[in-house]
């Protein structure tokens, strides 16, 4: 009898917890430290392709030091920040990782402008081969960052709608820090990596 009791007892305590919220949360909060984990990867397989890129652009633009310089100081700064699962646990520790990612992707896109005026730099198959890579990367990225905004959406919504909300309260469970930028569209698309263009013509000169 005692057993049974256990069991029923059981049985109940797994029934209202899942319908007050509580298995859709706990199920939740892993999905977001899957989808979290992805864009982890994604970032790193970024920060990897980097030194590389920058070698090979050094190669035939060392005067564009000043770009080269800011990328890879980026690029410290983005990996200085321990990346653990449980930073979307701590929203300015969360903030300020993206922003250091943010700005690696503002020079890493500065210095992919500068290549544009070096028509070897171009053609050269290592560059070639590491703007397909770094393309590729960057839609990663992209898949990566969107599954993990709607895993934090629905997570987020079940913390604050009633009455899982008052679950929620009960177990611990809080919302979860989310991408912000300055136009939601762009985190949504991912940036367009092209060396096909011609590079601009060089001036005339004067006689």
């Amino acid at each position: 009898m005692k057993r049974l009791f256990v069991a029923v007892t059981a049985f109940v305590a797994m029934a209202v917890l899942s319908g007050c919220g509580y298995n859709d949360m706990a199920q939740g909060d892993q999905s977001i430290k899957a989808a979290w984990s992805e864009v982890l990867n994604q970032y790193q397989r970024r920060s990897d392709l980097i030194p590389n890129l920058v070698q090979t652009v050094k190669g035939y633009a060392a005067q564009e030091q000043d770009t080269l310089t800011k990328v890879v100081e980026a690029r410290a700064k983005a990996t200085s920040i321990q990346a653990t699962p449980e930073l979307v646990n701590d929203p300015a520790a969360f903030q300020k990782f993206i922003a250091a990612q943010n700005q690696l992707q503002g020079a890493l896109s500065r210095l992919l402008v500068v290549a544009e005026n070096y028509p070897n730099l171009k053609s050269d198959q290592s560059f070639r081969d590491l703007q397909a890579q770094l393309e590729g990367t960057e839609n990663r990225i992209t898949v990566a960052r969107n599954r993990y905004i709607k895993a934090i959406q629905s997570y987020n919504n079940a913390v604050v709608s009633f009455p899982t909300n008052l679950t929620a309260m009960m177990f611990g469970f809080k919302e979860k820090p989310q991408f912000t930028v300055t136009n939601e569209d762009e985190i949504k698309t991912p940036p367009k990596v092209d060396f096909s263009k011609p590079a601009p013509a060089a001036p005339a000169k004067t006689q």
